[in-house]
């Protein structure tokens, strides 16, 4: 290489300075971690770098302090398409938790009506880390836990996750769908 940064870094950076001082709901964990996890998970999927970045840069729109703008003109449109695919209305002028049942089921929608892999990817790359951080979470608190969400039911949570699941079933023969599948069944059984 020639030392000329990739896409890739410079998606890590840009996701950096968006979620500078940001810190994970109920924990002391920086945010930015998060979308690093999401992209290393989407990088045992693929090599396309451009997937890759768009893993790390998944909540600079919904999360951080980036506009689509900005990502388009610092990455161009595939990688701003990506990135906006992984993007909910948050619908800030609405309480977030009146909200989120909406907003959730527009992904699951949006995840069964793609046909483009890469769209999938990085909705296994960002809901693998969450589930990784909330059976963690789960491990530790129990169901005390889901007051540090929007949505403080248990089910709608498993609803979610499991339709998830279900939308990006044809990725099913990677490990981190195996894996992502695995923790929703634990972490969401009736045991």
């Amino acid at each position: 290489m020639d030392g000329t940064p990739t896409a890739l870094d410079r998606a890590i950076a840009f996701a950096a300075d968006a979620h500078r001082g940001q810190l994970r709901k109920g924990t002391s964990t920086p945010y930015v971690l998060h979308p690093l996890e999401a992209a290393a998970i989407v990088a045992t999927m693929t090599d396309d770098l451009e997937v890759i970045a768009a893993a790390a840069l998944h909540d600079v729109l919904e999360d951080g302090d980036a506009s689509e703008a900005s990502v388009r003109e610092a990455f161009g449109d595939r990688i701003a398409a990506l990135v906006a695919s992984e993007t909910e209305d948050k619908r800030r002028d609405q309480p977030a938790e009146e909200t989120w049942k909406a907003r959730k089921q527009e992904t699951v929608d949006r995840l069964r009506q793609t046909t483009d892999p890469a769209v999938k990817m990085l909705a296994i790359g960002d809901k693998l880390s969450n589930m990784r951080a909330i059976q963690r979470d789960f491990q530790v608190h129990g169901d005390k836990l889901w007051a540090w969400f929007n949505q403080k039911s248990k089910a709608q949570h498993a609803w979610y996750y499991r339709a998830v699941a279900e939308a990006t079933s044809d990725l099913s023969t990677f490990p981190a769908w195996q894996e992502y599948y695995n923790l929703t069944v634990k972490v969401f059984s009736d045991k």
